[in-house]
């Protein structure tokens, strides 16, 4: 029995993948996490066989989770599950250890087979990722600039981008107002911006925020 733990801090698509996975006699959905913080006490308990993990749940991000969870626990593989297109999170995923990258409007007719294939220690990727990966291999000369940023970086990067204030992403990422200010700092260094509104024109335009 593969014994999966799903991650998502949605209810229904949690309630969905369960259904899924339940028509399956080899898998069980045998544990359900809404941030961060459970997914890691949650795999601190023996038996896990895969996680299923949102890359955008509160608190810590799913890319900070996910580095954690390779960290802790290396021989538990990960699909990360995200709303967000492949061209936007999936190289970054991938390259920070997940072993899969499914968008949730495929997960229904996807999961089952990206878990089957991952916990053989395979990577899950469609054809259009594996091209992204290669390339994203060949050549970094011309990568977006939002590539340059480290994942928490990118996290508060988004968060200014979807309209929150220093103080409101503090709170959500558990950081000081501080620290958060001075990944603000960074991010407009390295991308070479002025303001929030730059930013935000950004990532807008490159679909990186709803």
């Amino acid at each position: 029995m593969i014994r999966v733990l799903v991650a998502d801090d949605h209810p229904l698509l949690r309630s969905g993948l369960k259904h899924v996975l339940s028509q399956e006699p080899d898998l069980l959905l045998a544990g359900e996490a809404e941030d961060s913080e459970q997914v890691l006490a949650r795999l601190a308990e023996p038996g896990w066989d895969v996680v299923i993990l949102d890359i955008t749940m509160p608190g810590r991000g799913g890319l900070e989770c996910l580095r954690e969870i390779r960290r802790l626990h290396p021989e538990v593989p990960v699909l990360v599950l995200s709303m967000h297109p492949e061209e936007q999170f999936a190289v970054r995923a991938i390259k920070s250890g997940a072993s899969g990258y499914l968008n949730k409007t495929n997960a229904a007719n996807e999961v089952v087979s990206a878990i089957r294939k991952i916990v053989t220690g395979k990577k899950y990727v469609s054809a259009n990722l594996a091209e992204m990966l290669a390339n994203a291999l060949d050549s970094d000369t011309d990568r977006a600039p939002h590539e340059s940023l480290s994942d928490r970086e990118f996290q508060v990067m988004c968060k200014i981008a979807s309209g929150k204030t220093v103080s409101q992403i503090a709170a959500e990422i558990t950081l000081s107002v501080k620290t958060v200010s001075t990944y603000r700092a960074r991010v407009l260094e390295k991308m070479s911006m002025r303001n929030n509104a730059e930013l935000t024109r950004y990532a807008i335009q490159r679909n990186l925020v709803n």
